[in-house]
């Protein structure tokens, strides 16, 4: 006969799982009275949950893991939410003016923003995406910098320590920058971590910091954090932003961008 009490844990953790799925966050307290067990049994359980990198613990409670963890090559990220990268893109290209010098990081929604750059004269385009510099090469009214590195073959793009030193050459306009994770309370994430070393060069090297990101990208974590929200002047993102976060940004100075 089955233990009674792990019957109903093995539910309890399924149920929390699929509140997190549902809602991207859940808390302690909430889950204590829904679930009908004490906020000790609750944290024990995203304990247990978080060993099994099932969630990610936070203050209060958890947030959703997701396949953002995932270092996926570019040919699987161009399928995912297609349409709002190029909403996003398109919105973000307008924002560069004749004259700038901005950075396009590596990653499938810069690549829609470089698809739109091609009636802006005087342009210099620093990036470390090879796709993104093969774009930038039909631009006829631009100058494109790549400043080298080592190749990272999922995501084309150029990392590591000669990348690094070669970006602290230069200063730019705007950067667009490019997230896997974006958390309002633990900020910017990706991947990989020499990816998030060199975001945070690029960071500081750039006048105005322009996050592009669709709203799955919200409430999501992935393994390298890149720098806290209050590096972010502008957030280009589409209409499924949770309200919530929305506020969070304008409230800490951000300029949020809905396509």
């Amino acid at each position: 006969m089955k233990n009674p009490d792990k019957v109903s844990t093995v539910s309890r953790r399924a149920l929390i799982l699929e509140k997190l799925d549902k809602n991207g966050q859940v808390d302690v307290p909430s889950l204590s009275q829904e679930l009908k067990v004490s906020e000790v049994t609750i944290r024990n359980d995203l304990i247990r949950l978080e060993q099994k990198n099932m969630l990610i613990r936070a203050r209060g409670g958890a947030i959703k893991v997701d396949r953002v963890g995932i270092d996926f090559n570019l040919s699987d990220k161009n399928k995912q939410h297609l349409e709002e990268k190029k909403k996003i893109g398109k919105a973000a290209a307008a924002l560069v003016e004749d004259g700038d010098t901005i950075i396009l990081d590596s990653g499938t929604t810069t690549m829609e923003i470089a698809r739109n750059l091609i009636n802006v004269n005087n342009l210099t385009v620093i990036t470390n995406a090879l796709n993104i510099a093969n774009q930038m090469a039909d631009h006829q009214k631009a100058n494109v910098i790549i400043p080298g590195g080592f190749l990272r073959k999922n995501s084309l793009s150029l990392v590591g320590g000669a990348a690094e030193e070669n970006f602290k050459n230069y200063f730019c306009d705007k950067l667009f920058l490019a997230v896997d994770g974006f958390n309002t309370t633990h900020g910017m994430s990706t991947p990989n971590v020499e990816e998030a070393h060199l975001n945070r060069v690029m960071i500081e090297i750039a006048k105005q910091v322009v996050v592009v990101a669709d709203s799955s990208k919200f409430h999501k974590r992935s393994f390298a954090f890149i720098a806290p929200v209050t590096e972010v002047d502008v957030v280009v993102t589409d209409a499924g932003i949770p309200v919530e976060d929305r506020k969070k940004l304008e409230n800490a100075g951000v300029k949020v961008i809905i396509v």
